[in-house]
């Protein structure tokens, strides 16, 4: 169960801040607070970064109130009693279990809620497959065929939990007795859509992993979703689209990837049927695949970033990989 003090209480604090009708910036607020171990300045407004986003960042943390602080402590309280009630769990940027391979992009969040289990090495060894919710009969094949390939050599499949190529990852990661990761584009306490809640429970009685990046009673909306790419791309090494058209939301993923410095692969049959994962593929954003072991093989190693010191860590760039 989630158990909120210190300073991971103060971070949530700082998120949810409200002062003169502005708000802090999370990506500013979790990459420093990343950087530093601490968001002792970030509360006084000492922010680091030069951007509009660090600016409006600082000038909300220099003029709050202390109403408004209190205004905040009493949203994280009763956001986290939410929590509590689907017996869901918190990491932060602060905190060692915060999955190492989201800690490699410059878009991280400042915290995960979850359920399930957290695995630092199951979770570092992991690749994310993805694509359209309308998928067809041959692209759920393939999805379905790709995640069992990579559960049996031992990866964990990360997805989304959205129906079509999503939910044909899940199923055959837990179909084979593997670990999968859900990563959900709305608050923890509820599932989106509500026909995988099933499969949402099957995924924790597993000992897999859902997480978010939202408040716990956060509602689905269009920006999640494009904020659940970041996060389903970040932990993961690399991402694999299945079928996906130039509107997707997996063909954002693939470009978020290419952005995070994470590999890209796209099977054979997208690249022959879709003119902008050809084009990925043709810059040098991608790689075009045909088989799981041209995936399998390009996964690094979980003792590589074990043996890291906590300096290390804070530090970690994407070129490791």
């Amino acid at each position: 169960m989630v158990e909120l003090i210190g300073s991971r209480r103060d971070l949530l604090a700082l998120c949810v801040l409200v002062a003169a009708g502005d708000r802090c910036d999370w990506g500013v607020i979790a990459r420093q607070a990343h950087q530093e171990g601490s968001i002792k300045g970030l509360m006084v407004g000492e922010v680091n970064e030069s951007s509009d986003w660090a600016d409006q960042t600082r000038w909300v943390a220099q003029i709050a109130s202390s109403d408004d602080w209190q205004a905040a402590y009493h949203r994280v309280d009763a956001e986290v009693e939410a929590a509590r009630s689907v017996g869901a769990q918190l990491t932060t940027v602060l905190d060692q279990d915060f999955p190492i391979n989201l800690r490699l992009v410059h878009n991280l969040p400042p915290f995960l809620f979850y359920r399930g289990v957290l695995d630092a090495q199951a979770d570092t060894h992991s690749m994310a497959v993805v694509g359209t919710r309308e998928a067809t009969t041959e692209g759920l094949q393939r999805a379905y065929r790709m995640a069992g390939l990579l559960t049996e050599s031992g990866i964990t499949v990360v997805s989304g939990l959205a129906r079509g190529i999503d939910t044909a990852a899940h199923q055959s990661t837990l179909d084979l007795g593997g670990r999968t990761i859900a990563v959900l584009g709305n608050g923890i306490t509820q599932v989106s859509p509500r026909g995988n809640q099933g499969l949402a429970e099957r995924i924790v009685r597993s000992g897999g992993l859902i997480v978010s990046q939202f408040l716990p009673t956060a509602h689905p909306v269009r920006w999640t979703f494009r904020k659940r790419n970041e996060v389903t791309s970040g932990i993961s090494q690399g991402t694999v689209v299945i079928e996906a058209s130039r509107t997707s939301g997996a063909r954002l993923q693939a470009r978020l990837a290419s952005e995070h410095g994470k590999r890209v692969f796209l099977i054979k049959s997208l690249t022959s049927a879709q003119p902008w994962a050809h084009e990925m593929v043709e810059k040098g954003k991608a790689i075009e695949v045909r088989t799981a072991e041209e995936i399998t093989e390009r996964v690094v190693d979980y003792e590589r970033l074990k043996n890291l010191s906590d300096h290390e860590r804070r530090y970690l760039r994407p070129a490791l990989l």
